[in-house]
């Protein structure tokens, strides 16, 4: 057996890859050894001008119709979270059809907004913003508060709950912000290693298997060929013919989901659902979620469309928690982004500044009404391993799309019809590429210390497990455990134990830190991570990092790279 101790790339090769290689030139066969790599094979990707990486596998993708189809591609993929939070919490709070399209409209509209502003000025990696399920909880709490009220309509009581949303997001915007602009964040980020982040970037993915092949069995017919023709198509078809490899490759899920959805439209018009159960009815029928006929067929979402906000300091509080919440999930999401867009891991500074943009996404978010704040999208991030285009000019195109078809609502509403079923499915796949990313990390810590294997284990474990004891306990009890009797501490505590990455983070941190830490700094792949981390550490991160040239005489120096 051979072992593998690894050094900072830079180094001189572990003296098992040497013994490894003398082995080799002797005739002895033996293991293969696989030496560790900072960036991914294959990974196309860019950055703008000078901030391009001038490598053999770089392309720079400018406004071609590639380009425009691969954005699109992102725009499809985003569309699913957005319908998933609008079905669930529109309905609650007493809004119909229009209302509910509405929502949709002005979730995609910020998305498009959030998203064009952190490629710029926040994370400068391609990565989406989208509405988060973090924020359920707390919302979910403001709907039920509004629910025992008394209205004149269930419009009014639309209108109310939403605005009392709107405020809670526009006050909890400034925590995020100061933790962002302050660096907190990013001094606490600086107690990460690659211990931390391998199981908070794997249940980044692994903690949203919810939404993934169990939305697909409510439609078996339609979510499960879905996956087989999306795994079929886009990694063997495109093998048959070498003109086909670079298409399939790239635009595979763009040709699943438009064969899948003509497919349930075909089911849907031929009566195959006229005599099914309600339930079968709303996840496989393309045209029950009455999006096409109740959206409008321009409308420009605008501030405060709902009307005034409303404060309450419970509804603010109970918030907090899952403002942190998507801050985790955020800089794990950015982890993953950064080895599939062929970035170094993104430096405390930059992960500060992107929190600190975080809060002013979501402080935009409650001033036009969203129905919840703003995080990274995942299944964007797995979008970029699965095309192996890591490029945040492509990403920018998407965000006028978003945009598009956010204030031409009818267009938008016939891509945001696609049944959910199907966009299950795409996220098996693109949730199960950022799990994998994670585990791509280890290749940088001491495999064999057992050290680590406790902490990456346990974390992982705890990070699957206590959230699901929580939903369990929920769909039992009608509550979750922490019922206090102070709703806003009860939703902080639920927001932070119902997220998998929070979970993660909290006992991995917790454990690196002090168990063997000071003795374990090369078992914990901190030569090689801490160059990443110290903002001229790399001479790399400022080529990924840095703001576009015009922004260099607006803003102070310690957040220029």
């Amino acid at each position: 057996m051979v072992e593998v101790n690894v050094e900072h790339a830079s180094g001189a090769p572990p003296a098992s890859v040497a013994a490894a290689a003398a082995a080799a030139a002797a005739g002895v066969t033996g293991g293969v050894v696989f030496n560790p790599s900072d960036q991914l094979h294959d990974i196309q990707f860019c950055t703008k001008g000078t901030f391009m990486l001038h490598t053999s596998n770089s392309v720079y993708y400018k406004f071609t119709a590639e380009a425009i189809i691969l954005a699109f591609q992102h725009y499809i993929v985003m569309l699913g979270t957005a319908v998933m939070i609008t079905t669930l919490t529109v309905p609650l709070m007493g809004g119909d059809h229009g209302d509910n399209a509405r929502v949709i409209q002005t979730l995609v509209f910020m998305s498009g907004i959030n998203t064009f502003l952190q490629t710029l000025v926040g994370s400068r990696l391609p990565t989406v913003m989208g509405g988060s399920f973090a924020f359920m909880i707390p919302v979910v709490s403001i709907i039920h508060d509004f629910s025992l009220r008394s209205f004149t309509s269930e419009h009014q009581r639309f209108l109310h709950t939403i605005r009392a949303i709107q405020g809670s997001l526009i006050v909890t915007s400034f925590l995020n912000i100061i933790l962002g602009y302050s660096r907190a964040w990013g001094t606490y980020t600086r107690h990460f290693s690659p211990v931390v982040i391998i199981p908070v970037v794997c249940v980044v993915g692994l903690g949203l298997f919810e939404r993934g092949f169990p939305q697909v069995g409510k439609c078996v017919e339609i979510g499960l060929p879905t996956l087989i023709v999306l795994v079929g198509v886009q990694q063997h078809l495109k093998h048959v013919h070498p003109r086909a490899y670079p298409v399939l490759d790239k635009f595979a899920l763009l040709f699943c989901v438009v064969l899948v959805w003509s497919f349930a439209a075909l089911l849907t018009v031929s009566g195959a659902y006229n005599k099914a159960p309600a339930k079968t009815k709303q996840h496989c029928r393309v045209d029950r979620s009455y999006l096409v006929s109740s959206a409008p067929w321009i409308r420009f979402p605008y501030p405060f469309q709902w009307g005034p906000p409303i404060f309450n300091a419970g509804h603010v509080f109970g918030m907090i928690g899952a403002a942190l919440v998507s801050n985790v999930e955020s800089s794990g999401a950015f982890y993953a982004a950064s080895r599939l867009s062929g970035a170094t891991p993104p430096p405390a500074n930059v992960l500060s500044r992107s929190i600190g943009l975080q809060g002013v996404n979501m402080l935009l978010d409650g001033i036009f009404g969203s129905p919840v704040g703003s995080t990274v999208s995942v299944e964007n991030v797995g979008l970029l391993g699965l095309t192996k285009v890591g490029s945040r000019r492509v990403v920018q195109i998407s965000t006028a799309f978003m945009v598009f078809f956010s204030i031409f609502g009818k267009f938008g509403a016939l891509f945001a019809s696609i049944p959910l079923p199907i966009f299950a499915a795409i996220y098996c796949v693109l949730f199960g590429f950022v799990a994998a990313v994670g585990v791509s990390y280890m290749q940088f810590t001491n495999n064999n210390s057992m050290r680590n294997l406790y902490i990456i284990g346990l974390s992982m474990f705890l990070a699957i497990s206590i959230p699901q004891y929580f939903n369990e306990f929920y769909a039992s009890a009608g509550h979750s455990p922490v019922k206090t009797g102070a709703g806003w501490f009860d939703d902080i505590l639920n927001s932070v134990f119902t997220s998998s990455p929070t979970v993660a983070l909290i006992v991995g941190t917790l454990l690196d830190n002090t168990l063997e830490a000071v003795s374990s700094v090369r078992d914990r792949g901190l030569s090689w991570w801490l160059p990443f981390q110290r903002e001229k550490g790399d001479v790399r991160n400022e080529e990924f990092y840095r703001f576009p040239v015009n922004f260099h005489d607006f803003i102070p120096a310690r957040y220029l790279y």
